[in-house]
């Protein structure tokens, strides 16, 4: 659940957690920090939440690529968590068998963190924390120092997390300030490291060897692949799942999470004009329920390597609690199938026989589900 582009109230994230439960899901992903929001206090850097957890408006409808063009609400948006309302979120996931997975993302996704803190950004401007959803190459760079505060950031991270994985993106890492700054280039040489994905792969593997010496292990988007990976490196192939089976095949364990069949943001019918406004893309609930998590190309003496699969809810154009109810539901439901059922037992038509119950279960907890067509 990505609460870093809309802010969700500390309740309906524990709501969340309840239908995660009553689906048997075991793990939540919770995206903490990302360009237009951070939401985890870090009490050596408080400007992290007193700058970075708020910008001063939002886009409004479709992000159109002429600035010009664009709306916004003129209205401050942000809030963020504090380590006590942290803590009581992940006491309550664990009271329902549920581990919470954090993620802090780096280098790229970064603006938030740079708006509080312009140190560790490539440019010397002063940033705000963006209002758009696309267009920014703000990169964190790759200096001791800058390492030396996300590992900051990770430590207090630990104590309020105590789950085995730690989630810091890696995903999206527009490299393009990178190759044209001469205090990176100079930091590149000064490593000797050839190319900026080469740099990339360094950046993570600090935080691998950080998060190594003190028992746990680093989750990153399929993009840390690109420059190398320690192999305890745990990777989440959402780019489709070649991403996936190359990190099986290189010994890697592999969270499925592919943009075609489970990224929970894309429209769930042709009609758009019927749906609420979203990201783009189309993943109707048979798509969710045909995905496997482990491939067909995937040799079996790689099966191994692939943990399970997750459903993704980004934010970008999802305000609200209702809202994420409706993009997560009925398409979560039939997700938590694929994962518990053996393929040879998965029946399309039965489940969305027996969707007819479970809706009413649904409505039973004021779950704003997205009725199923049948």
């Amino acid at each position: 659940l990505d609460v870093s582009r809309h802010f969700m109230p500390k309740e309906f994230v524990k709501k969340y957690i309840d239908l995660l439960a009553l689906h048997k899901m075991n793990t939540f992903h919770w995206h903490l920090t990302d360009d237009q929001g951070w939401r985890l206090e870090i009490r050596k850097y408080p400007r992290l939440t007193e700058v970075g957890a708020w910008r001063k408006e939002t886009l409004v409808g479709r992000h159109e690529k002429d600035p010009a063009k664009r709306v916004f609400d003129g209205e401050r948006h942000g809030g963020f968590y504090t380590q006590d309302d942290v803590r009581e979120i992940v006491a309550y996931a664990k009271a329902r068998h549920i581990t919470v997975v954090p993620e802090i993302e780096m280098p790229g996704h970064a603006r938030a963190a740079i708006a509080a803190y312009p140190h560790l950004g490539v440019v010397d401007d002063t940033l705000e924390v963006l209002t758009v959803w696309a267009d920014n190459q703000s990169i964190l760079n790759a200096e001791m120092r800058t390492v030396e505060f996300m590992q900051d950031v990770l430590t207090e991270t630990l104590q309020l997390f105590p789950s085995k994985f730690i989630h810091v993106g890696g995903d999206e890492a527009v490299k393009t300030l990178w190759k044209s700054s001469p205090r990176v280039q100079a930091r590149m040489r000064e490593l000797r490291i050839n190319d900026e994905d080469e740099l990339q792969s360094w950046f993570i593997r600090q935080m691998s060897v950080f998060l190594t010496k003190r028992g746990r292990r680093l989750v990153g988007w399929d993009e840390i692949l690109e420059g190398g990976l320690p192999p305890s490196t745990t990777v989440m192939s959402w780019r489709g799942t070649r991403g996936g089976i190359a990190a099986a095949r290189q010994g890697h364990d592999v969270i499925m999470a592919p943009s075609s069949h489970l990224y929970f943001d894309h429209y769930q019918s042709r009609d758009r004009e019927g749906e609420p406004l979203a990201i783009g893309g189309f993943t109707p609930i048979d798509s969710v329920y045909a995905f496997e998590p482990v491939p067909r190309d995937l040799e079996a003496r790689f099966a191994h390597h692939i943990l399970g699969a997750q459903g993704q809810i980004w934010t970008e154009y999802i305000k609200g609690p209702k809202q994420v109810e409706y993009m997560a539901y009925p398409r979560m439901t039939a997700l938590a199938e694929v994962l518990w059922t053996p393929k040879s037992r998965k029946d399309f038509a039965g489940f969305m026989q027996r969707m007819g119950t479970h809706a009413k279960r649904l409505e039973i907890l004021d779950v704003g589900f997205r009725a199923v067509e049948r």
